[in-house]
């Protein structure tokens, strides 16, 4: 196997635990894709998925599953693949050069601000941070026909963090650690949006300080490492539990 393959697999492999660990884990669904180097595939578009069937807590490096934009198998698996998994990452690692990671939840928080007429509101630490990155995409059922890819790439016009109304979260970034650290300060702000209201009406952030609290974050920043310190650091934490994730 390719070095950058053995690489890419755990890394993803460890984000698979660093999500259960979370409680961001949904039974035996939803996914995480990380979308294979040149170096590896000779140009062809190839991304790594979770195999069906198994928790997020008995992923491995080794069984991981290596599939194309068109969902088929590369390489032997003996594992089989969601489609409700590769239809949306599929069109997001096709339809956007630099989505190198995708990742969808269905955490509680992420479902209950998705659920509401008005989506995320500027009202908190997090949500500031994410001013002017979060996109919509409306519910058109379960997500097993190819044909909604274009229309979810119109709604996302290249924004980062997701919000599928009356389905869930996602988050892309030109690495891993980039997606997480994304899909993670989207998950905060919906969290904290939820303990708000359970109290009454929010109060909200204006414009023009939402806009300086993004512009001031390196929270998404890969050049300045914050992304990478705080994967690190969830690793770290991984490896203290079970590190059988990296067998291959």
């Amino acid at each position: 196997m390719h070095p950058d393959e053995i690489a890419a697999r755990r890394e993803l492999a460890a984000c698979y635990r660093i999500f259960a660990m979370l409680g961001w884990d949904e039974l035996i669904y939803n996914h995480i894709t990380v979308r294979l180097p040149d170096s590896v595939t000779g140009g062809e578009k190839q991304f790594l998925i979770n195999p069906f069937r198994l928790h997020y807590s008995e992923v491995t490096a080794s069984n991981l599953v290596r599939i194309n934009v068109r969902g088929e198998v590369v390489g032997h698996s003996d594992h089989p693949v969601n489609p409700a998994g590769f239809v949306v990452h599929a069109a997001i690692h096709d339809g956007l050069e630099g989505a190198h990671c995708v990742m969808h939840t269905h955490t509680t928080a992420g479902m209950g601000v998705a659920c509401l007429q008005d989506g995320l509101s500027q009202s908190n630490f997090y949500s500031a941070q994410l001013h002017g990155m979060v996109a919509y995409h409306d519910f058109e059922g379960i997500t097993i026909h190819a044909d909604e890819g274009p229309r979810l790439l119109q709604s996302m016009g290249g924004r980062k963090a997701v919000i599928l109304r009356n389905h869930g979260l996602l988050s892309w970034g030109s690495s891993l650690p980039q997606a997480l650290a994304v899909l993670w300060a989207l998950q905060r702000a919906c969290e904290v949006q939820l303990a708000t209201l359970s109290m009454g009406a929010p109060r909200m952030i204006d414009e023009a300080t939402a806009a300086r609290c993004n512009a001031d974050s390196l929270t998404f920043n890969d050049d300045h490492g914050g992304p990478r310190d705080v994967f690190d650091h969830l690793v770290r934490r991984v490896n203290r539990i079970d590190s059988s994730y990296l067998d291959l």
